[in-house]
């Protein structure tokens, strides 16, 4: 879930595109068909619903921090290199950071 959990954050802040979203479900998925809220997701239609779902559906108390860390900075590392102007890529890792879920701002090293 640490992975869906930072497809999801990524969306919401525009850093990754509904179709990548949509592609590492369908992997996610067929990895793990039994998984029920995978199977939710599928089906779900409306990305802010999807968004939600997850943001709520995901128990934070045992939450991998470091394996959703290391996800989480692997894909910042792609928009890093792709983003020419670097005070606006402070700009949305601030707004991302904002809005990490959970008690997410206040564990180091976030």
């Amino acid at each position: 879930m640490e992975e869906l959990l930072v497809y999801i954050i990524l969306l919401y802040e525009k850093l990754v595109t509904e179709d990548e979203y949509n592609k590492r479900l369908d992997e996610l998925f067929l990895n793990i068909p039994e998984n029920d809220d995978l199977l939710y997701l599928e089906w779900e239609t409306d990305i802010k619903k999807a968004i939600i779902y997850v943001r709520t559906h995901i128990d934070y108390n045992h939450l991998d921090m470091e394996q959703f860390g290391r996800i989480l900075m692997s894909r910042l590392k792609a928009v890093y290199v792709n983003c020419p102007d670097i005070k606006r890529f402070a700009g949305r890792m601030y707004s991302l950071w904002e809005s990490l879920p959970g008690n997410i701002p206040n564990i180091e090293p976030f």
